[in-house]
């Protein structure tokens, strides 16, 4: 009887992070883009993310040949850094080798940017992530999600995409997902053209 072959160990050289609200009654809403990235990204490149640990549910592949850990917090937006600093701690991985992939109330639905570091921007889960890891200088990509008037953000960003809306997110996370492909194989500058291509903001 023939036994399958252990898989080989994988060094990550990134942790890719998408934010979002762990339960069923936040699938797929606004804020839980990061999670949609993720297992996107995963199925793109046979990357189950079946693995618990850190407060995260992650999982450990390649993408384009590097060794990469995709994860999804599970500590709810606000406490995401929570579990973000020990699992880079666990990989041996500083801030400039992290990407933290989340919602922005300020671009349009399906608009796409990514940034070598920064601050907030008013985003509790990055707010998060800054204080743990005591430092703005990690990438993030931000996937548009609308915006809303100002009192009613929580019950905006807690609400799922409008049909129509849906196609231009999956759209999004597709051009993502290239522009995180060039990231790991290629480096970050390359990946700053290849999603902020045609744009002023980087």
């Amino acid at each position: 009887m023939f036994r399958k072959k252990p898989s080989a160990p994988v060094n990550v050289e990134w942790l890719i992070i998408g934010l979002g609200n762990p339960g069923p009654e936040y699938s797929r809403t606004r804020h839980n883009v990061g999670f949609d990235l993720i297992d996107s990204l995963g199925e793109r490149h046979r990357i189950k993310i079946d693995k618990a640990k850190h407060r995260a549910r992650y999982g450990l592949g390649t993408v384009d040949g590097v060794g990469v850990a995709l994860a999804k917090p599970m500590t709810f937006m606000n406490a995401s850094g929570q579990s973000v600093v020990p699992m880079m701690r666990e990989f041996g991985l500083k801030a400039d080798r992290i990407l933290v992939v989340a919602d922005d109330l300020d671009l349009a639905v399906g608009r796409i940017r990514l940034k070598p570091k920064g601050g907030a921007g008013g985003h509790n889960g990055h707010k998060s992530i800054i204080t743990n890891l005591g430092s703005e200088d990690y990438a993030r990509l931000k996937i548009g999600i609308g915006s809303q008037r100002r009192d009613d953000t929580v019950d905006f960003v807690l609400s799922k995409f409008h049909p129509e809306e849906r196609v231009d997110i999956e759209q999004a996370i597709s051009r993502c997902i290239t522009g995180i492909e060039a990231l790991v194989s290629e480096g970050l500058e390359r990946a700053l053209n290849v999603v902020n291509e045609g744009t002023k903001e980087v």
